[in-house]
């Protein structure tokens, strides 16, 4: 296990619990944060880096799943790894319906803690390069004049200039000069590659019917979901 930036934050109210399991995760060559109560945990920010999160079912205070739901509401998103007792393995599928990683059943034998953390944290990590990917790509889209906005909906709806010209009012040449000003700052250097980049972003074209908003954007502005 090679992942000296990832980070497991483990949350359990038995210190002797904390103890064992973040010495065996510091053995793997990991960083481990502990937190005694999920109180503690919820003022904790987490990582940017690679991350994990070792839960405890039942804690004082708050379960597992409660803990859970609090984490959701984080734009940060991060693997949940429950650990059980035989008595709360059906809340622990509960879990996995609202998205944890995995849950190991106590006592669990140490090789299959350290597998789960590695695929959490693989996980994450895959995650991260996407979150990164997303947000140049946002830096992209941030820099196009409300203009360009327009035209890029048009292009990514499938518009010719022709058509695009029509609709706002300008000349075809004008178009052609946003368009390729679009193409250049999205970096990409075809339409089905900027179709690509609008769908990543998670951009819609605004109806029709619509009337142009506070940005500019025009019927064809591009609102984030």
């Amino acid at each position: 296990m090679t992942n000296s930036d990832a980070t497991v934050l483990l949350v359990d109210d038995d210190p002797a619990i904390r103890r064992s399991v973040s010495r065996l995760i510091r053995s793997a060559g990991l960083s481990v944060k502990t937190f005694g109560s999920p109180a503690d945990f919820l003022r904790h920010r987490v990582p940017a880096g690679p991350s994990c999160v070792l839960l405890d079912m039942c804690l004082d205070g708050m379960t597992g799943l409660e803990v859970q739901d609090a984490l959701r509401q984080d734009d940060r998103q991060v693997p949940v790894i429950f650990l059980t007792g035989h008595g709360t393995v059906p809340t622990a599928a509960t879990g996995f319906k609202r998205g944890a990683q995995d849950f190991l059943e106590k006592p669990f034998r140490p090789n299959e803690l350290l597998d789960a953390v590695t695929r959490a944290i693989a996980q994450d990590r895959s995650r991260g390069t996407d979150r990164a990917d997303r947000e140049e790509l946002r830096r992209r889209y941030d820099s196009l004049t409300p203009r360009e906005r327009e035209v890029m909906g048009r292009v990514v709806m499938g518009l010719l200039n022709k058509q695009t010209a029509a609709e706002l009012g300008i000349s075809e040449k004008t178009i052609k000069t946003h368009r390729a000003r679009v193409m250049e700052k999205m970096r990409v250097e075809s339409v089905a590659a900027l179709v690509v980049v609008a769908e990543r972003l998670g951009l819609t074209v605004a109806s029709t019917t619509a009337v142009g908003g506070a940005d500019g954007g025009g019927p064809w502005a591009f609102h984030s979901y």
